[in-house]
């Protein structure tokens, strides 16, 4: 087991770095138990890859136990459509391993650099939650290692796996996992891609789509540069699975239809100008990018890795928001909150905010973990670089709508939300604090998120 001191650690948006964390590199279950209770007066966190966008996998002056080394397939049944497999495994390892059986994640967010346990840990979501739900819906068991130092075999349906599904690493450190896949016969994705002329327009068209059926994943890329007339202006992809039927019969793609190639660019530079992206840059950005979409376009075939992952051909995107990095703010109001969504859209358009990557995506119903993002309704999401001038005020002022209208922030994307609206927006967050208190007396699993929301 290696040992080091990680200074500065940052979430992927590069904001709230914290110093002088002990990293450690368990490889096996008995050097995980050893890391736990090792952990020292400030406690430990477990971390993957580190793509949670804020602070919610890192510990000042604690320990932070990386668990990429415990990475191993252990298991898959390819008649029933399961993968067991050690929680440090990557998305991307596993749909390698996956697509050539006709296998996929049955949920997969913006990026495939994303470990098990961390997709388990955070309950992520993706966009065919209304179909599918989250991450641990799709869970057949876990394996946890609790302060104590026992390793539990947790299934759905208790109090701990729901703790633990959307937990943020606090209920202890999920070693394994079995869970679901979804049958593909071919590693391509059928999209259609339309645009939308404004927010009312994109809403319709995602509700239209989630009634019929027809597409398992969509998602609306807004401008939120555009106003007047213009305002949430979009285009609005969605797409599902090609079937074979669907390649031509002479195409490299028949003879080969579950290879998985995703391209790669050259990195993002170490250091990148401040203010690269900001309110001009991003304008001429979003113009062409709504200019360029096709008005209707049906049936294009994309690679998996293009549909999905894009943003994952280029390493260190991240860089492109400066040393100051960006937040990525994501929220959720329910059904029947349509007026408070557009309000908050309006706020968001007079301020100028400089997003390049805004997302609106429809939720289905809720998930059962009781910290987990998901609820029915309308969730959007948007990059900001740190440098704007008054930004903190601002979303805090913005999480004041989402929770007078019954909504939430989402807390693997969060690094500066207040602790006193946080019982507002997940309601169980008691009976969380209970159950840990029970689990960890002595405060073992701890994070600079659970410090700062005194969760």
């Amino acid at each position: 087991m290696s040992a080091e001191i990680a200074d500065p650690v940052t979430g992927w948006g590069r904001t709230a770095p914290t110093a002088a964390a002990r990293l450690v590199r368990p490889r096996s279950y008995e050097e995980t138990v050893r890391a736990v209770r090792d952990c020292g007066t400030r406690g430990g966190i477990p971390r993957g890859l580190g793509r949670a966008y804020g602070d919610a996998a890192q510990n000042a002056g604690g320990s932070l136990i990386d668990m990429t080394a415990l990475d191993r397939v252990v298991r898959v049944d390819a008649q029933a459509g399961t993968v067991a497999c050690e929680a440090g495994i990557s998305l991307q390892r596993l749909m390698e391993v996956l697509l050539p059986l006709g296998w996929f994640l049955p949920v997969t967010p913006g990026t495939r650099q994303v470990t098990v346990g961390g997709a388990i840990g955070s309950d992520i979501h993706g966009g065919n939650h209304p179909a599918s739900g989250s991450f641990s819906r799709h869970v057949l068991s876990l394996d946890l290692l609790t302060s104590d130092g026992d390793i539990r075999t947790v299934i759905p349906g208790t109090p701990l796996f729901e703790a633990t599904a959307g937990g943020m690493g606090l209920t202890g450190v999920i070693l394994a996992a079995t869970f679901r896949l979804h049958r593909v016969e071919t590693s391509l994705m059928s999209v259609d891609t339309e645009r939308a002329s404004d927010l009312d327009d994109l809403m319709a068209r995602l509700t239209a789509s989630e009634c019929r059926h027809r597409h398992r994943y969509s998602a609306g890329w807004l401008d939120l540069l555009a106003s007047g007339s213009s305002l949430g202006r979009a285009v609005l992809t969605r797409g599902e699975h090609a079937p074979l039927a669907a390649l031509s019969a002479r195409s490299t793609a028949r003879r080969q239809p579950l290879a998985f190639r995703p391209g790669r660019l050259p990195g993002a530079p170490s250091y990148v100008p401040e203010g690269l992206l900001g309110r001009t840059t991003v304008g001429l950005l979003n113009e062409l990018w709504y200019r360029r979409a096709p008005r209707r376009r049906t049936g294009e075939l994309q690679p998996i890795s293009a549909f999905f992952h894009p943003l994952d051909g280029m390493p260190h995107w991240n860089r492109l928001y400066g040393r100051g990095g960006f937040v990525r703010y994501q929220f959720v109001v329910g059904d029947g909150q349509e007026d408070a969504l557009i309000r908050i859209v309006r706020r968001i358009v007079r301020r100028g905010c400089p997003s390049l990557l805004a997302l609106l995506k429809r939720f289905g119903a809720g998930d059962p973990g009781w910290l987990s993002f998901p609820m029915a309704g309308w969730t959007l999401s948007l990059d900001i670089p740190t440098g704007r001038t008054g930004l903190g005020p601002f979303l805090d002022e913005l999480d004041e709508d989402v929770a007078a209208a019954g909504g939430r922030v989402c807390l693997a994307k969060d690094s500066r939300l207040r602790p006193e609206l946080l019982a507002a927006m997940y309601p169980r967050l008691d009976e969380f604090r209970a159950l840990r208190a029970e689990l960890d007396p002595r405060g073992v699993f701890v994070s600079d998120l659970s410090r700062r929301l005194s969760i």
